[in-house]
């Protein structure tokens, strides 16, 4: 069954880009630190990868190969405060309590307990009901909720939010040995943002100081900057979660890891650390050398980039297992490390935890009826996953 769980795996990487599997099966090869024609530096090890996640001074995602030079050409040259500057210390150290595990469960219980519940009642009624699409209906409520936005309260709505999220990561996809944008991506990827940040401007007035908008007007952030760091919480927090989700929720059911699960539900912890590990929804990062620098007894130059492929470094491993505990090596490594660890980190696990709750307390084991992968997409997740339990 793990074989299985493996199979789908590589499926969803394939459709997501038919080169990925490819890249991330061949880093093994790099796994300490080796140079490859226009991608640059490459590393599949989780100890260098952690030391150059960690090493402010001599990488930067601000130049060539990291996000900040990405989406500096499309918000403006104020990212490099917010994203590696002082600025973006401050931003952190004022919204960190924002997302730690307790206020992410109760963020979670309150803004997609009900529709996890709705969900629950239809899996014990014999319906069945899409895991991919539901992850991503409730990762859209998450996000309106943070950034306050006003919306209908309708699963169509909410998918919107996504679809716009997503759409706006899509114009990322390609930029593996650049991330230098073309004027026509550009342009568009502005569009997007305009359309994405057309009620900030309300929201950014009235939102409450417990909020991510109120915490940043008050800490002096002008509207425009953050309506680009709504923007790029949506971009961050969107496509990744929903990934996590549903993919979870499948190799719980291929590897059959789900029976045990039911029996000792004290495992859930565990099973969502596994979840994330495995997938590793985000299976590249890139980082810029800001200075020279010797890593593992090779010279690293100034202006070079670094891609540290994660899933690799993470799978390594081994495949799912609830007995695995914790690894040192690996730590977080699906959620970065150093200054820029994703914030949203324990929301992320509160929603697989919630989601993985509520198929467990159907009291029956579930079903995968079929599947779809989604293609050409810049994280690699389920189209479709329909699932029902008896």
């Amino acid at each position: 069954m793990m074989d299985t769980a493996r199979r789908h795996e590589f499926r969803v990487l394939a459709a997501a880009h038919p080169r990925l599997p490819v890249l991330l099966t061949a880093g093994r090869l790099a796994r300490r630190l080796r140079r490859l024609p226009r991608i640059g530096w490459v590393t599949s090890d989780p100890l260098i990868a952690r030391r150059i996640l960690n090493d402010a001074e001599h990488f930067t995602l601000l130049g060539e190969g990291g996000v900040g030079h990405l989406w500096a050409q499309v918000l403006g040259d104020w990212v490099y405060e917010i994203f590696d500057g002082p600025g973006h210390h401050q931003l952190r150290a004022r919204t960190r309590d924002l997302f730690t595990d307790e206020s992410a469960r109760r963020l979670t219980d309150r803004v997609i307990g009900p529709r996890l519940a709705r969900a629950g009642a239809e899996l014990r009624a014999g319906r069945s009901v899409d895991v991919a699409d539901l992850a991503r209906v409730l990762v859209g409520r998450i996000v309106a909720d943070l950034l306050v936005l006003p919306v209908a309260d309708r699963d169509e709505a909410y998918r919107e939010i996504f679809a716009t999220g997503e759409e706006l990561a899509a114009l990322a996809l390609g930029t593996t040995a650049s991330t230098h944008l073309p004027a026509a991506t550009i342009g568009r990827a502005r569009e997007i943002v305009g359309r994405l940040t057309a009620n900030v401007a309300g929201s950014w007035r009235t939102a409450p100081a417990e909020t991510v908008l109120g915490r940043c007007r008050d800490l002096g952030l002008a509207q425009r900057q953050a309506e680009g760091l709504a923007t790029l919480l949506m971009v961050a927090g969107t496509e990744t979660a929903a990934s996590a989700m549903a993919r979870t929720v499948a190799i719980l059911h291929d590897t059959g890891a789900q029976h045990r699960l039911r029996a000792e539900p004290e495992l859930l912890a565990d099973a969502v650390r596994e979840g994330l590990r495995v997938t590793t929804p985000a299976p590249l990062i890139g980082r810029a050398v800001a200075a020279d620098v010797t890593v593992d007894g090779r010279r690293l130059r100034a202006g070079e980039r670094v891609l540290m492929l994660t899933w690799t470094a993470n799978n390594a491993a081994g495949g799912f297992d609830l007995d695995r505990g914790y690894l040192p090596d690996q730590r977080q490594l699906w959620f970065g490390a150093g200054r820029h660890l994703c914030l949203g980190a324990p929301v992320a696990r509160a929603e697989i935890s919630g989601l993985l709750s509520t198929l467990l307390d159907t009291g029956r084991p579930w079903r995968i009826r079929n599947r779809r992968y989604r293609r050409g997409v810049l994280i690699p997740s389920y189209a479709s996953l329909p699932v029902s339990c008896g």
